[in-house]
């Protein structure tokens, strides 16, 4: 018979809140390996991991691959011999291959051995997130016995309904540890914080919510982690988008598990969060694809000046080569504009002119237009010709390209498909231009931590307050066809992130016909946001597996008042999805 464990009185949880990289099994175990080392060094006796750590997150189809299954338990077994020392126990989440079936786990590994594991139950499949497609829904779980105490180890969408906590509770969990993989988007901490708070409230046992950090694709985890005791009080705050190795130390007092040492820091919210979120996500954009550094076209205007100041702060002004690809509509302001933000940011700047290979499309292309009047189509070689310039800079020397459009422009299609959409990553893709104002005004009164660019101000003030221009023909202006943005951006914002009727935009104050313009630009250009460069994700709703639109799409909101449903022909009831019929 085994010896009944005595209750534990205090436990010390270290929370790594580090990043990962899809597919980099060997690197994220060696990861695990480095953070327990760092955990044994402040006495841990158990650290905690992020959702599907050694797989990476987001892994998506990957995980239905037998051989990177296989890849994954292996480097666990790997892992959990090696817990046989009596150092720090871990909580390591992997995708688990068990009757045909694949689960998102977490396993304790402790005494050399997996000594649990337990899937989640509640997979999400909205959104970003396509987990029904992978992953099977594993049983309601009950609490892991770890060194005399119950582990409560709902994963990341357990806790946004109350069934799993509930039977957690019920079934003599002691304490909630739960790995996320939590992606950022503006506001999304406070919802965090409110569903945690939801559930200690209900189950009166304090919580652990530890959050990956770090960019994947589209995706940025901000981290955040934070811990909350059972009277629902803040016990514990970690830093958003950096990484941490932090000590948490808890005590049983009268029955209950209290935290008594933990880190409490301010983390940043609005515009700041944004634009931290737009440096990570390009710094890991480039770091896990291994690219040496960036390069990108500087206009002279708001859009590349920021795209600018964001891959400078993310990858150093050695990284960064910014090029000016003039024209003759290109004004001397915004040559002198361009030259001293390069100046400025310290990066290496280059000016190459578009005229010859502009004018020689335009010669070739002679022939067959004809007499017909110059139009967008001689415009769209401009862009055409900065593409294929700036393409070329990036094979000929590794660099990547920033492409630099932001949400209003690509929201309406005023971008040009191979031209100006040219690149690998758009840090600003889900900025609408308003925001970008906002966020060059932010960013030469404040930087993030840990960003490499220079202090004080990097963009001049000239390129924040002049009329913006795409500078494709004289005297060109955005406001020339299109809205003014603080018009355009809110309908833009009431069309994709509310889905709201024409109607009821209008009720903003806004004019019909022109919301209708916007609703059809948005429609048509849909094509071309298919094509386009991932980009950061900051709002709720970012174009890409976000919003999925068809591409052939006749649909067009009239514009008139909603009207009821005719009760006369409706059926009378339908209920689980079969109509019921009354006799």
């Amino acid at each position: 018979m085994m010896a009944k464990t005595s209750p534990a009185n205090r436990l010390v949880i270290a929370l790594a809140q580090i990043g990962c990289t899809v597919g980099d099994i060997a690197g994220n175990a060696a990861r695990v390996r480095a953070a327990r080392a760092q955990a044994a060094a402040f006495g841990a006796d158990l650290v905690l991991f992020s959702e599907l750590f050694l797989a990476g997150y987001t892994p998506e189809d990957l995980v239905l691959k037998p051989a990177f299954q296989e890849a994954c338990r292996a480097a666990l077994e790997d892992l959990a011999r090696e817990t046989a020392d009596g150092g720090p126990a871990l909580l390591v989440g992997l995708p688990w291959a068990e009757d045909d079936a694949v689960y998102n786990a977490v396993a304790l590994l402790d005494h050399g051995r997996i000594e649990a594991v337990r899937f989640k139950v509640d997979l999400p499949n909205y959104g970003v997130f396509d987990e029904k497609r992978v992953f099977r829904s594993g049983p309601l779980p009950g609490p892991i016995a770890f060194r005399g105490v119950r582990l409560g180890v709902p994963i990341c969408e357990d806790i946004w309904s109350e069934e799993v906590v509930e039977c957690l509770a019920e079934t003599g969990a002691e304490i909630l540890l739960v790995p996320n993989g939590s992606p950022y988007w503006r506001g999304k901490n406070d919802e965090r914080v409110n569903v945690a708070v939801a559930r200690v409230r209900e189950s009166g046992l304090p919580m652990i919510y530890l959050n990956q950090v770090g960019g994947q694709d589209e995706l940025v985890f901000d981290g955040a982690s934070f811990a909350l005791n059972g009277d629902c009080s803040l016990s514990a705050q970690l830093p958003a988008f950096v990484e941490t190795i932090c000590k948490t130390v808890w005590e049983r007092q009268d029955g209950e598990w209290i935290c008594i040492e933990a880190p409490r820091v301010t983390t940043p919210e609005g515009d700041e969060a944004d634009y931290a979120a737009c440096v990570l996500g390009l710094r890991d954009y480039v770091h896990k694809n291994n690219f040496p550094g960036v390069v990108m076209g500087m206009s002279g205007g708001i859009d590349s000046a920021l795209c600018a100041a964001l891959a400078v702060d993310a990858l150093g002004p050695s990284r960064v080569h910014c090029i000016m690809l003039p024209y003759r509509f290109t004004s001397d302001e915004s040559l002198a504009d361009a030259q001293q933000c390069s100046k400025a940011l310290g990066v290496r700047y280059d000016t190459l002119s578009i005229a010859p290979v502009a004018e020689g499309l335009e010669a070739v292309l002679k022939p067959l237009f004809a007499d017909r009047p110059r139009d967008t189509t001689e415009e769209n070689l401009q862009s055409r010709a900065r593409g294929t310039l700036l393409m070329s800079v990036s094979n000929k020397f590794g660099s990547m390209l920033v492409t630099t459009g932001n949400k209003s422009e690509m929201s309406v299609g005023y971008a040009t498909i191979y031209g100006d959409m040219n690149g690998g990553f758009n840090p600003i893709k889900d900025l609408y231009k308003l925001q970008v104002f906002r966020l060059a005004a932010l960013r030469n009164r404040w930087k993030p931590a840990g960003a490499l660019g220079p202090d004080g101000i990097v963009i001049p003030e000239n390129i924040i307050t002049k009329p913006q221009t795409a500078e494709l023909r004289e005297n060109q202006k955005d406001q020339d066809s299109l809205p003014p943005y603080e018009v355009l951006d809110d309908i833009l914002e009431c069309l994709v992130e509310r889905e709201m009727r024409v109607s009821e935009i209008v009720t903003r104050g806004h004019d019909i016909e022109v919301v209708k313009k916007v609703e059809r630009l948005l429609y048509i250009a849909e094509y071309k946001r298919r094509q386009a460069a991932p980009g950061v994700k900051v709002t709720k709703k970012n174009f890409g597996r976000d919003r999925r639109y068809p591409i052939v799409n006749r649909f067009r909101d009239s514009g008139e008042a909603a009207k009821a449903p005719d009760a006369s022909i409706a059926p009378k009831k339908v209920i689980g999805g079969a109509e019921r019929f009354e006799e």
